[in-house]
């Protein structure tokens, strides 16, 4: 199982950029443990995902599927899934994964960041551009998302 090592924050100002973005639906098949399973379409690439942990550190393991195999799965995801469109931006060294939410978690930002190492998260100096930080923030985790909507006191709250 690999790493993953991520800081996510909400947006503050969209900054302007020409990068087109890629449609992703996922679900989620686990509630409530340690371990989340994802199913992703991005495009026309289709993924499962294991997660453990929470917070800056996590376990991931990724598998491409068919989309046969997807569209398989998909129905035990029903009640925990969400849509957006990610965009991808190279800036400042750093790789940013800005998501536009759509359906009932339209007009939410957020904007991922993945490091080497927790030492490269924890030098990472935010442009201004982001908002509020919500790593380690479970309810904006995309699961929580997806099965919870939006939290009352909003990202930057």
């Amino acid at each position: 199982m690999g790493i993953e090592v991520e800081r996510k924050f909400a947006v503050g100002k969209l900054p302007e950029f020409e990068v087109p973005g890629a449609r992703l639906r996922q679900g989620y098949v686990t509630r409530g443990s340690g371990t989340e399973v994802r199913l992703r379409q991005a495009d026309a690439v289709h993924t499962v995902t294991v997660k453990t942990g929470s917070g800056l550190v996590r376990g991931e393991t990724e598998v491409e599927l068919t989309a046969a195999q997807f569209e398989a799965l998909w129905p035990t995801t029903e009640g925990a899934r969400l849509e957006k469109t990610r965009h991808t931006l190279d800036q400042d060294g750093h790789t940013y994964f800005v998501d536009v939410y759509d359906g009932a978690l339209a007009g939410l930002l957020t904007v991922e960041v993945e490091f080497p190492d927790a030492g490269a998260a924890a030098a990472f100096v935010p442009p201004d551009w982001f908002g509020a930080e919500l790593t380690g923030r479970s309810e904006y985790g995309n699961r929580s998302l997806a099965v919870d909507g939006l939290p009352a006191d909003g990202p930057n709250g």
